[in-house]
């Protein structure tokens, strides 16, 4: 048996709204922003930025204690991270110090969080 329940039983399009709608779709905006989600589907990435969410900033080694992992595996994250403009780093003698890039991410992933919670019935 098919399921049908995310299916329209009936074919019928409504052109104002599709229209609309295509106007403000831009082929490689939209793959930019799955691009950052996709960044972020890895669980220790999203570790990092969660974790860069709470503290403003951390060094590889504390990322890497967090995460429970290698420096040179939390080094690696934090690259591809960077890459997709995530996270930002500065060097400070021979320690390097990551951030988010800006507050967007942040609002990004504390509304990620937010949802989960409510989700699971744990709103604070």
């Amino acid at each position: 048996m098919t399921e049908t329940k995310h299916m329209c039983e009936v074919e019928s399009v409504d052109t104002e709204k599709v229209n609309h709608a295509k106007e403000f779709i831009d082929a490689d905006a939209v793959s930019n922003v799955a691009a950052i989600f996709k960044a972020l589907g890895d669980i220790n990435r999203s570790r990092i930025v969660r974790a860069l969410s709470i503290e403003d900033e951390l060094c590889v080694c504390d990322l890497a204690n967090i995460m429970e992992v290698s420096t040179a595996s939390a080094s690696h994250h934090l690259r591809s991270l960077s890459r997709q403009g995530i996270t930002k780093s500065r060097k400070m003698g021979k320690m390097v110090y990551y951030s988010l890039d800006d507050d967007h991410i942040r609002q990004i992933v504390d509304m990620a969080f937010i949802h989960q919670e409510e989700l699971n019935g744990n709103a604070k």
